[in-house]
């Protein structure tokens, strides 16, 4: 972790060049030291290597935005990441932690996400359990128990009923329930809800709580 720069060392993951330069430009005069990673698949083990004092993590090309965010929260951990996206969803602010700014955004947007990002740290409390039913997630190890069955999810079956578990009795729609699970803008259809949801289901066995609100989308019920 740096010490030289009057403002710590900035990690950068940025696929476009000259927003790169951009954010490298603003930074610097702000007295940060800069370091740009223009792959996001290399965005943990360039985390994990440079051991930044901050990260600044575009997601808008991720595929799997949510996944990627954790990936790299848990590389340059206890270093606080802050998420560039598209315009947010509440749901969806909640998925990528408590720093995020929204493209296309300015040099003051961006440079106060980093000073706040600083001063606020990276949460140290693991987030709590989940419980509904005879179903256990534990967020952290990102862990799924039905009963006394340990249950495989993938990463956004896990999301979704992380998600859903957040908020039982609450209805969300298709579209609420893809910028919380895919990230804004990722493109999925409604129909991948749905095909996630049925899996889901299979997987948690009879008596799953998730319940289809007709017309609207679904609900977890606690």
């Amino acid at each position: 972790m740096s010490t030289d720069g009057g403002g710590g060392l900035v990690l950068v993951i940025e696929h476009d060049p000259a927003v790169a330069e951009l954010q490298r430009r603003y930074l610097s005069r702000e007295g940060f030291d800069v370091e740009i990673e223009a792959d996001p698949g290399r965005a943990p083990a360039a985390a994990e290597h440079s051991r930044p004092d901050v990260v600044v993590l575009d997601l808008s090309t991720a595929a799997l935005p949510a996944d990627l965010y954790r990936r790299v929260a848990d590389a340059a951990r206890p270093a606080p990441v802050v998420a560039v996206t598209g315009p947010l969803d509440p749901a969806a602010a909640r998925v990528l932690g408590d720093h995020h700014i929204a493209r296309p955004f300015g040099p003051r947007a961006l440079v106060g996400a980093v000073a706040e990002a600083l001063r606020r740290g990276t949460p140290a409390a693991a987030p709590a359990p989940l419980r509904a039913g005879s179903i256990a997630l534990d967020p952290h190890d990102r862990i799924a128990v039905v009963g006394d069955r340990r249950v495989t999810l993938t990463v956004t079956e896990f999301d979704l009923l992380e998600y859903l578990m957040a908020n039982p009795g609450r209805v969300f729609t298709r579209e609420q329930l893809l910028d919380a699970a895919w990230g804004p803008g990722a493109g999925a259809g409604s129909r991948t809800v749905d095909v996630h949801i049925a899996q889901l289901r299979a997987k948690l066995g009879e008596g799953s709580p998730i319940r289809t609100v007709r017309g609207v989308g679904y609900v977890l019920d606690g």
